[in-house]
């Protein structure tokens, strides 16, 4: 009898411990009785009083009498969530948020402590080859990995995320931003994360990654660091969770620092790299993707025009000509992947930095 009674408990127990389980990771639904498509805003130095600039590396609160830490939400209840959170590393991009809310996805720009590039940019020592990438982690994580800035964990991206969307969830219930809390509400839910970024945003997006396993990697216009070696660290992510899209008139690309780190993180093993105007949807599975689009010979524009704005181009109608591209980005399976293929021989991964080559 207490044999029986002995292997109900634990029946009891298991099924409770499976009905606990399978509630946390539950698909996110909306309930919103009237859904549209939200845009928030909010200032860091509102939300945390742990917060605060950092001058010594041109990171302010004000400038001019003007925000300069207003950080930006947005989430479509209209749209069947898939329950992954676009964390932005760069300013904020409204046609890039539209898009990935219209995809089903929430998405956040964070205002963090990443002023630090200004001063030590381009000042990386030759004895050390991941110098910028400390920095970098430092700035994400509010950890110290570097001897060269101070950024503490409030001022870092991880935390000032974190008190982001614990914000939202109480300013916007309906938009089910609690979903990306853990249970205790002390971290967010990585796993249900896609970072991304532009440039030196792109640059950190990766560098973060390295560290800290995500949904995914979304990373236009780079990565840099073109004198350093972190690219190829063990990495957290998966290497087939990341994504890179580059014009092929970028700096960073005819200066081989895009395509280098790309195969640092080991992108040549899931695909070539495929030009998006010559292929179509979904570019052999591949996670290297550029475009030669008529950008009128202006670099500077083919550095911004990757991300949806301005600067990207459009058809004779007037519509932007990657947006199966960039739905692919954001969307695409990951175990879905492309051949191995080898090295590009063209592409120079030497440290110190490389020669221009011409555009492919």
């Amino acid at each position: 009898m207490n044999h029986a009674r002995s292997l109900a408990l634990g029946f009891t127990l298991l099924v409770s411990f499976c009905g606990q389980a399978s509630a946390a990771d539950a698909p996110l639904t909306f309930t919103d009785p009237a859904p549209k498509r939200y845009e928030l805003t909010a200032r860091v130095s509102q939300l945390d009083p742990r917060a605060k600039p950092h001058p010594e590396i041109g990171f302010l609160f004000e400038k001019d009498g003007k925000p300069q830490d207003t950080q930006h939400a947005s989430v479509d209840t209209r749209v069947k969530p898939q329950g992954k959170l676009v964390i932005w590393l760069m300013g904020h991009s409204a046609p890039l948020f539209e898009r990935v809310n219209s995809y089903g996805l929430h998405a956040i720009r964070v205002h963090y402590a990443n002023g630090w590039f200004g001063k030590f940019g381009s000042a990386a020592p030759p004895d050390d080859d991941k110098f910028l990438g400390k920095i970098r982690l430092e700035a994400a994580t509010g950890e110290d990995f570097s001897p060269v800035v101070s950024i503490p964990k409030p001022d870092g991206m991880m935390e000032r995320a974190l008190q982001f969307v614990k914000w939202l969830a109480k300013e916007n219930p309906a938009g089910r931003w609690d979903y990306f809390l853990t249970d205790d509400k002390a971290g967010l839910r990585w796993d249900r994360v896609i970072i991304s970024g532009s440039s030196h945003g792109s640059t950190t997006a990766a560098r973060f990654a390295k560290h800290q396993r995500v949904d995914r990697v979304v990373m236009f216009c780079g990565p840099r660091d073109q004198t350093e070696t972190w690219q190829a660290l063990p990495s957290a992510t998966p290497n087939n969770r990341y994504f890179g899209f580059s014009h092929v008139l970028d700096g960073g690309w005819s200066g081989d620092h895009y395509c280098r780190s790309w195969e640092l993180l080991g992108l040549h093993q899931f695909g070539p790299i495929v030009n998006v105007d010559q292929t179509k949807p979904p570019y052999g599975n591949t996670r290297r993707l550029i475009t030669d689009a008529n950008v009128k010979d202006d670099a500077k524009r083919a550095h911004s025009s990757v991300v949806p704005g301005g600067a990207a181009v459009k058809d004779a109608a007037g519509k932007f000509i990657h947006e199966d591209l960039w739905r692919y980005l954001f969307n695409q399976p990951v175990e879905q992947t492309g051949p191995a293929v080898s090295r590009d021989p063209d592409c120079k991964v030497e440290t110190k930095p490389a020669a221009k080559k011409s555009a492919k």
